[in-house]
């Protein structure tokens, strides 16, 4: 494999280094090079990165991508090409031994610890989400099989959602990570039921209460899940099972049947992953989503047994690129009316969130689920919708 060669490295830079050398014959398996010219090629703007990344993994990647020391213009195409080629394998970072075993040997998702990515994520601002979300303040994957638009996906997602559930009037319905509220305030206006919802955090809560219309039946509740005890009709969960963690799986199975009517049906959406391992992106641990895991399909059902039947899992994942690379359009062009309150490393570090998990859902690596549990099986079959 051909360098591409510099015709002034920066300072401290030695491209002739063994590290160098092998991590631009890796690249080039994915089509990408150091300093190259394309959208996708990663430029080196400072000494230290490449061993940053060899010895931290993505931690150090993208820290030193917050801090300016790399760049690329197209990141999503970039990590989208690294994780299809899955060089991600090819490394093992040292430094990641002390996060490996605290993600297996504790539980990080305990009652307390669970309040800590409502303070650190969702709390950020209501204003800040507004800008970036669709207009009903959706912060999950969109359904993209007829839409054209952000809105138009977010909308159909939770008709999807109404539909799977087989919502009647008069129906009482948990909502377990309800968000800002807008599924609970679709299905109060489209299907006439009422709406409990369960988050924990507080500038959620508050926002929600005021963007619900006058009159709707829907309240907040401002808990954890564990600590629900009422039944309802049917249950929902929305990009919410991402936070509960492998070690409390069962726990979580346990609530939802035991807050389910008999003949009810539980919704369960979730981004997953596609193999079993515990370990958490260190980096979207530390910066973006504390003490959160994915599950496998895998997990879910193990933790589903003798509790609920599934009866339909419908996989979308490839359209949570679409979300996010829409996300991303609406930062980029609403960024300079938080520009002064954020900064540029805040800024970097929500670009390369969104874009490197964009490449994640576009090269497969990553999934999105939803499914429809109930707790005897239907009788006769469930009608499946998509």
């Amino acid at each position: 494999m051909n360098m591409p060669v510099l015709e002034s490295a920066p300072v401290g830079f030695d491209i002739t280094s063994p590290s160098h050398r092998f991590v631009a014959e890796l690249l080039a398996q994915a089509d990408i090079q150091l300093d190259g010219s394309r959208p996708w090629d990663m430029q080196l703007k400072a000494p230290g990165v490449i061993d940053s990344a060899l010895s931290r993994g993505n931690l150090g990647l993208g820290e030193c991508y917050m801090s300016g020391d790399w760049d690329a213009e197209r990141l999503d195409e970039l990590f989208y090409r690294l994780m299809r080629a899955r060089l991600g394998q090819c490394i093992k970072p040292t430094q990641l031994v002390y996060h490996s075993l605290r993600s297996r040997l504790l539980n990080r998702q305990t009652a307390k610890r669970a309040w800590e990515v409502g303070e650190k994520h969702y709390d950020l601002g209501n204003e800040f989400y507004a800008a970036m979300l669709d207009q009903r303040m959706t912060y999950t994957c969109g359904y993209w099989k007829e839409a054209q638009t952000l809105d138009d996906a977010q909308e159909a997602k939770l008709d999807l959602i109404c539909q799977k559930l087989q919502l009647a009037p008069g129906m009482r319905v948990l909502d377990i990570g309800c968000g800002w509220g807008s599924f609970m305030a679709y299905a109060a206006e489209q299907y006439g039921v009422e709406c409990v919802g369960l988050t924990i955090s507080k500038e959620q809560a508050e926002f929600g209460k005021r963007l619900i219309k006058s009159g709707l039946p829907v309240e907040f509740r401002l808990q954890d899940y564990r600590d629900e005890t009422e039944q309802f009709d049917r249950i929902v969960s929305v990009g919410m099972f991402e936070h509960v963690g492998n070690k409390n799986y069962r726990e979580y199975m346990t609530v939802a049947h035991r807050c389910l009517k008999d003949e009810g049906l539980c919704l369960l959406h979730t981004i997953g992953k596609n193999v079993s391992y515990t370990v958490t992106d260190p980096w979207i641990d530390k910066y973006i989503f504390p003490n959160g895991e994915l599950p496998t399909l895998g997990q879910i059902a193990d933790a589903a047994e003798s509790l609920f039947v599934i009866e339909d899992v419908h996989n979308f994942g490839a359209d949570y690129d679409r979300t996010l690379m829409a996300w991303h359009e609406n930062f980029e062009t609403n960024w300079p009316a938080f520009k002064q309150q954020f900064g540029e490393r805040f800024y970097r570090m929500w670009r390369y969130y969104l874009l490197v998990c964009a490449g994640a859902f576009r090269a497969r690596e990553l999934q999105l689920w939803q499914l429809v549990m109930s707790k005897r099986g239907v009788v006769g079959g469930y009608s499946r919708v998509s």
